[in-house]
């Protein structure tokens, strides 16, 4: 079942870097990650040195595959060094490149594990959601992150949003393709504007996840389209907005005392620590949770970068650690609107 990184990798490498999506960013990254940039971009630019994570479906439990993973030696993601981490959530990778090959969807059946960038993960157990909760994906397609939510427990209301309809049948077919009908019955898919929401439903849920759209590294370097790159770049510098009006929204659907997870796949800090900094400045009732702890345990599998934030984390990719980039922040919804704001919350 097991096969090296062959023709989706072949495929990618057939595709040209896109040189002015390069110039821009060497532009940018080689300021805000220094020397790390050399490394990051070595490997966001081969995909050859990809790697993969394997999610196992707990509703559909794959033993024999758990077991071919073990003798290829893949070996789990966060069991034993999180101790938040659910064990209902399994998640296997390996050290060296390779994948295996993806599922097809089957009406009726359901997928035994969905592949994915380990630090994806980060975000979903940063929220440490638990049975019984309502939680709020924002921006949820293409639904690997709620894939994920649902390993780690069983949510009292799921509430899958997606404003872009194309990418809204896809999180649709993904949910249908790895979750049971019993708990379907607790998801409510939607297709509002983000930036809405939280007049919709105000201090509806318990925990709200933001992975918001950004530059999303990883395809813009492979953008065919050199005329649209350009187009993406010069548009670029609106997204941090963008970001801001989705949080802001999530703020208010999100209750008094109830925990907030943004996350993004760039690098840029335009997207990341600004945003979150932003938000903690005019918002007094918003508090920043400590979460290096998560960096502490994971360095194993994953390299950080310096954010400057005890709230924030980046992953960047590494050799033998391709994961990222993703950004993660975590922060709290106070009970009271006072001036005063601890350093940080202990997550």
């Amino acid at each position: 079942m097991l096969t090296r990184l062959k023709a989706k990798s072949e495929g990618k490498l057939a595709k040209q870097i896109c040189k002015v999506v390069l110039d821009h960013f060497e532009k940018q990254y080689s300021k805000e990650l220094g020397d790390a940039w050399n490394t990051v971009r070595e490997i966001l630019t081969s995909p050859s040195c990809w790697q993969y994570a394997v999610l196992l479906n707990r509703f559909n439990y794959p033993f024999e595959l758990e077991k071919d993973l073990h003798l290829k030696g893949y070996h789990t993601l966060f069991q034993g060094s999180l101790p938040n981490c659910p064990k209902s959530m399994k998640c296997y990778l390996s050290r060296t490149p390779g994948r295996i090959t993806s599922e097809r969807h089957q009406i009726g059946n359901l997928k035994k594990y969905y592949l994915l960038n380990a630090a994806s993960l980060l975000p979903v157990l940063a929220l440490e959601l638990r049975d019984g909760e309502r939680v709020l994906d924002l921006c949820a397609a293409p639904g690997g992150k709620s894939i994920a939510l649902l390993q780690c427990a069983c949510p009292g209301y799921l509430h899958c949003n997606e404003y872009d309809s194309l990418r809204l049948r896809w999180l649709r077919q993904t949910l249908e393709s790895f979750i049971p009908q019993p708990l379907i019955n607790v998801i409510n898919v939607s297709e509002l504007d983000g930036r809405k929401m939280g007049d919709a439903q105000p201090e509806m849920f318990d925990k709200v996840l933001v992975d918001a759209p950004c530059s999303n590294d990883r395809s813009w370097l492979f953008s065919s389209d050199s005329q649209k790159a350009s187009c993406r770049i010069s548009q670029r510098r609106n997204l941090p907005l963008l970001q801001l009006e989705l949080l802001r929204s999530a703020i208010k659907a999100l209750r008094p005392g109830g925990i907030l997870v943004y996350s993004t796949c760039t690098l840029s800090k335009a997207e990341n620590q600004d945003v979150i900094s932003e938000i903690l400045n005019s918002h007094s009732n918003i508090m920043p949770m400590d979460i290096k702890g998560i960096a502490r345990t994971c360095s194993h599998d994953f390299t950080f970068a310096p954010t400057g934030q005890e709230c924030g984390l980046l992953v960047i990719p590494d050799k033998g650690k391709a994961w990222g980039p993703m950004y993660v922040a975590k922060l709290k919804k106070s009970w009271s609107t006072g001036k005063c704001r601890p350093v940080c919350f202990q997550a």
